[in-house]
């Protein structure tokens, strides 16, 4: 029986409880736990956390997080008494703009299978009396929502933890990590030295300094957060005891950025509507028992109080009694930090994570270090989805500031971040711009969603519209670009994708390893291909195109699948990975007219006969030196167009002098969604993940089992797609003009039984498209469902894939 691993964890607040509790009832009995303060209010966040715990989340990962900590957390008891007070959670709309998000909220829950529902104002009031009924216009009450109280829960799992073999020691400050050739090896604290194998950080906002130590960047911003409680009310007198602190609702005041709950006989208030207060950690005061809690300032939270009296009558004769400033952990994309440090194996990171989460989390991280996966989808949680220019200091400041002044922000599934930008352009960028592009931001790049030279399109007339939400950061505009693209040509700009060189005499088997298709073809072949984990999972599709015999281009998602190559590696260095993003480009060049474009600018042969469909070829058009690939995301003839990033505009500028004639249009990625729906191409992230396999989301040609051994295969053995509980389909809704946004559930005979994952508004086909994670018996084509949009009902059919061009005959032109 192989040794077990020594455990060190940095951190006993909850998160750091939680894990240990986790890892211990898989059987790991040498686990310890470290932390600066005593046990068990540390003085980390989890010390003066209120420990509100709301489910409903636009993420689905989020949302199962935090349903977890509920199911683990009411069970939980402290010397009696338990961890965790149901009392439900309340949101309350006082704008026709809340209104309709709660209605969109709802629409999540149902969704990701949280019990919720829709209230109107007097429903508001019987359950959280203290509203004044006047400024309620509607709610949304979760029933099983609730508050945990932070520091008992995180000493009631690390008792079972202790009686299951682990320790906890407070008192002990980290002051360093040790490292063997890559390989963590221990932690040196000032009370001694603790060696180990795998070392996880739950730290919270000391995460930064402690990854220092170890050689990684955790891009995390601690930020003060306003908490204060009342004197005693009125209102409250006799409603609650000392051992149930809170018996109505947490309530959550979105349109003014508060929330409240109840503590006995007086409320808490917190707020997020004052500026943003970063703090360094270095200049935190030592010695104190709680260094997280910073002086109250009561000129940020005085507009705070003025609302909350506005809307809690009740609060009229009662004062702030105390009050906190707070220090909790932001990230640049309001996210969790989970995994492992790129270049120090066994060093892990659990961080910003709140008591909503806390549980969740650590049962997928307790399962990612015992069994090597995570149990669920975390690509939004990877500690190392994040490219460089996106661990500067000055953008994860700028970025985590503005997540915690969203924090209860309306926002659109569009709606990018308006600072640091612009930050990573394309070679293309200048040429965008004189065309009047419309940039939306993901990455840090800078993409073209349309374009407004494109708005005397003739194709414009035939461009429904669309409802009110739907139409923010879209165009008519998009759809006349898609049309042009289908009946003419167009350029799009593909440089924001991922691409990685993989060269090396052990290339081949690297990458025949890593994916489920067959890779061993000749040079000048391009394969569609995916990731799988040990689970059979789909980690991310690729387009994988062998240029030599030992170099290959490949085509990913990002930087977590640069992540995944490095971690696979061989130690013999016979294979190198190299992103290669920065410094090449790519244009898009689609349409039936791509062909007359594109061959008089060069002398190798384009035609079909010559350079057939998923093929890759070295060639020059006009000057310049391109890998050309006959692919096509939009279901056009066409090539993907890819050169050095020096002479991108050059490309540009030859495409498009050449293409006038022809009324080549630049075309957007608002226009690239429409056409890549029509034609049923999957968008990893979106419409799969970790937590689906191939078979289920109808990219089965992409696995060949005959191929031999590649991560995955066992998994898969004796599946295929008559075998699966459930299936990605497309829906066309009856309504031409309700175009819906992605994550709204889907209903068959009045029950959520899936949920949207891409949707847009089909213009080739006249239809309204939403793509579904719907049960296999309803994945039926011509079955009629419902497709819930801000609480009304849409009726939809289930449709057979693809919608545009079945028989492929334009991309094979």
């Amino acid at each position: 029986m192989a040794a077990q691993p020594k455990v060190v964890v940095i951190g006993a607040g909850i998160v750091g409880c939680a894990l240990a509790d986790e890892l211990t009832s898989r059987g790991l009995q040498d686990v310890t736990v470290l932390d600066r303060g005593p046990l068990f209010a540390t003085g980390g966040s989890s010390s003066h956390a209120p420990g509100l715990v709301f489910q409903t989340n636009p993420s689905k990962a989020m949302t199962e997080f935090a349903a977890y900590t509920v199911a683990k957390y009411r069970e939980l008891t402290l010397d009696g008494r338990p961890c965790y007070l149901p009392v439900g959670g309340l949101e309350v709309a006082t704008t026709p703009e809340r209104v309709a998000e709660l209605q969109r909220r709802a629409g999540f829950a149902a969704s990701w299978g949280v019990r919720g529902r829709l209230l109107d104002p007097d429903e508001c009031v019987a359950l959280h009396p203290l509203l004044d009924r006047a400024r309620v216009l509607a709610g949304f009450h979760t029933p099983d929502d609730g508050l945990t109280r932070a520091v008992h829960a995180g000493e009631a799992q690390a008792r079972r933890a202790t009686g299951r073999g682990a320790r906890f020691l407070g008192g002990h400050t980290v002051t360093g990590i040790t490292s063997v050739h890559g390989k963590v090896t221990g932690v040196v604290t000032d009370q001694g030295d603790f060696p180990a194998d795998l070392v996880v950080s739950c730290a919270g906002f000391w995460g930064p300094g402690l990854g220092r130590m170890a050689g990684l960047t955790v891009p995390l911003l601690p930020l003060a957060h306003q908490y204060a409680r009342t004197t005693p009310l009125a209102a409250l007198a006799g409603v609650n005891s000392e051992a149930a602190e809170a018996s109505r609702p947490i309530l959550r005041h979105q349109d003014r950025d508060l929330y409240f709950r109840e503590h006995v006989d007086r409320l808490g208030i917190g707020s997020y509507a004052h500026r943003p207060l970063p703090v360094d950690v270095e200049k935190l005061p030592d010695g104190t028992a709680m260094p997280s809690v910073l002086p109250f300032t009561e000129e940020d939270f005085a507009p705070a109080w003025q609302e909350a009296r506005s809307l809690l009558p009740a609060l009229g004769g009662a004062r702030v009694e105390e009050g906190i400033n707070g220090v909790f952990s932001f990230t640049p994309d309001g996210f969790p930090l989970l995994g492992e440090a790129p270049e120090l194996r066994g060093f892990w990171v659990a961080e910003a994570v709140w008591v909503t989460h806390s549980a969740g989390v650590a049962r997928a991280m307790a399962q990612w270090l015992v069994d090597g996966e995570p149990g669920a989808d975390v690509h939004e949680c990877e500690l190392n989805r994040f490219d460089e220019v996106q661990l500067a200091p000055a953008y994860v400041r700028r970025r985590s500031c503005q997540n915690f002044v969203e924090v209860y922000d309306i926002l659109h599934p569009l709606q990018p971040m308006e600072e640091p930008r612009p930050l990573r352009v394309s070679p293309f960028h200048a040429r965008q711009r004189e065309l009047g592009a419309v940039f939306l931001e993901a990455g840090g790049w800078e993409r073209p969603h349309w374009y407004a030279s494109n708005a005397a399109l003739p194709q414009l007339a035939r461009v429904p519209g669309r409802g009110e939400w739907a139409s923010r950061y879209w165009s008519p505009i998009a759809g006349a670009e898609a049309l042009a693209v289908r009946e003419g040509v167009g350029l799009f700009d593909m440089t924001p994708l991922k691409r990685l060189e993989v060269s090396g005499p052990g290339a081949l088997a690297f990458l025949q390893y890593l994916t489920s298709n067959q890779l061993e073809r000749p040079v000048g072949s391009v394969v569609y291909t995916l990731l799988l984990d040990r689970s059979g999972g789909v980690r991310s599709d690729l387009t994988v195109a062998r240029l030599a015999a030992d170099l290959f281009q490949v085509g990913a998602n990002g930087p977590v699948d640069l992540d995944w190559f490095r971690r696979h590696l061989p130690g013999d260095g016979s294979v190198q990975v190299r992103d290669i993003t920065a410094g090449t480009c790519c244009v898009g060049v689609w349409g039936p007219l791509a062909r007359e474009l594109v061959q008089p600018l060069t002398e190798t042969d384009f035609s079909h006969r010559g350079f057939g469909y998923f093929k890759a070829r070295r060639a020059f058009v006009g000057e310049v030196p391109v890998t050309a690939m006959p692919l096509s995301y939009v279901g056009e003839l066409g090539w993907e167009l890819y050169t050095s990033a020096d002479l991108g505009q050059r490309l540009w500028d030859t495409l498009w002098r050449a293409g006038r004639p022809l009324g080549v249009v630049a075309a957007g990625r608002s226009a690239f969604n429409s056409m890549r729906l029509e034609k049923g191409y999957r968008s990893w992230g979106t419409d799969l993940t970790a937590e689906h396999n191939p078979y289920e989301a109808g990219l089965g040609f992409a696995v060949r089992m005959e191929k031999g051994p590649f991560l995955g295969r066992e998994a898969l053995l004796g599946l295929d797609e008559s075998r699966v509980a459930r299936r990605l389909r497309p829906l066309l809704l009856d309504d031409p003009e309700a175009v819906v946004m992605g994550r709204e559930p889907v209903r068959l005979d009045g029950e959520p039984v899936g949920y949207v994952t891409s949707a847009a508004y089909g213009y080739s086909i006249g239809a309204s498209i939403a793509y579904a994670w719907l049960p296999a018996a309803a994945a039926v084509p011509g079955t009629r469902v419902e497709v819930e949009y801000f609480g009304d009902r849409l009726p939809a059919r289930v449709a057979a894939e693809p919608l545009f061009d079945p028989d492929m005959t334009r991309i094979r032109s």
